[in-house]
């Protein structure tokens, strides 16, 4: 099976911090362009930041943008499932690939409400059900047992881990060989390969948005048995990540990298860090080192 990149597309805002639909479709057709499908309104989406009618309005116009030349997954995911719901009907309507379900955040859940918050979502549209786990940001996890109940949904095709811990990401692997058709996309951007050499279908990443061609060159260079190359590929992106994270707030960093690079993709909604001058200069020595401003 071909594998696939996703990059997490950032959400662009004007100076006034309403959502500047013009530039995120520029960035939607960066990414087609290098080979890339999309995941809108994810974390480094800002979708938490983001109104019910700006996500609807952000995926029919990325869902446009990309004219079905690559996959798109939205995510539908909030912190009770009637909004969830509301979310992925309407994505429904507009013809999505698949639709992510981040868990569930401020609200403490048990594992048996998880099964039942995504069964429920899964049970109301025809399109795909992406699991998303992302304990650090929500403080609530899809522990490997509730993903195996889950993969016996005959509408729920698999989940992303964002989770970072290799372990975890293991044991969602060991369910995707054990349940057919239940896809397992790694979130974290230094087990890339490591990923697809394990099993998984391919990755979703934030980090992609400040070095797309990167990441796509990565996923050919696997996808056509170059291994060395796709060695050489995820050493450049692993490093990128560890220089550019040593910064700050990953999302924030990328959001900043991207905006040095093309300042029409905005800041980010407040309360998010402001610029600073003396990290921005950080991040450009950063992009220059790597050949990217």
């Amino acid at each position: 099976m071909t594998k696939q990149a996703f990059v997490a597309l950032v959400t662009c805002f004007n100076e006034d911090e309403t959502v500047n639909y013009q530039a995120t479709r520029a960035q939607v057709r960066r990414q087609v362009e290098a080979g890339n499908n999309i995941m809108c309104a994810g974390t480094n989406g800002d979708f938490s930041a983001l109104t019910f009618e700006e996500k609807v309005r952000l995926t029919e116009e990325v869902v446009d943008e990309v004219g079905g030349r690559v996959r798109v997954i939205v995510n539908a995911g909030m912190p009770a499932t009637f909004e969830t719901l509301k979310l992925a009907r309407e994505f429904d309507r507009i013809g999505v690939t698949g639709i992510a379900v981040i868990t569930p955040f401020f609200i403490a859940c048990t594992q048996d409400g998880l099964i039942r918050h995504f069964s429920t979502v899964a049970d109301a549209v025809t399109t795909p059900v992406y699991l998303y786990d992302i304990p650090a940001r929500t403080q609530n996890h899809i522990e490997p047992e509730t993903a195996r109940t889950l993969a016996g949904h005959g509408n729920i095709a698999g989940i992303k881990d964002s989770g970072g811990a290799r372990e975890t990401l293991e044991a969602y692997l060991q369910v995707a060989k054990e349940v057919d058709g239940f896809e397992v996309y790694s979130g974290p951007d230094h087990l890339v390969l490591w990923a697809l050499q394990n099993g998984a279908a391919g990755c979703i990443s934030g980090l992609g948005n400040a070095m797309p061609q990167v990441l796509a060159d990565l996923l050919k260079a696997y996808n056509v048995g170059d291994i060395a190359q796709a060695e050489k590929q995820q050493a450049t992106f692993a490093a990128f990540r560890t220089d550019l994270y040593a910064l700050g707030f990953a999302p924030a960093m990328v959001k900043r990298a991207l905006y040095l690079q093309d300042s029409s993709v905005g800041a980010s909604r407040q309360p998010a860090l402001l610029p600073n001058a003396e990290q921005d200069e950080k991040i450009a020595g950063i992009l220059r080192r790597y050949g990217l401003l």
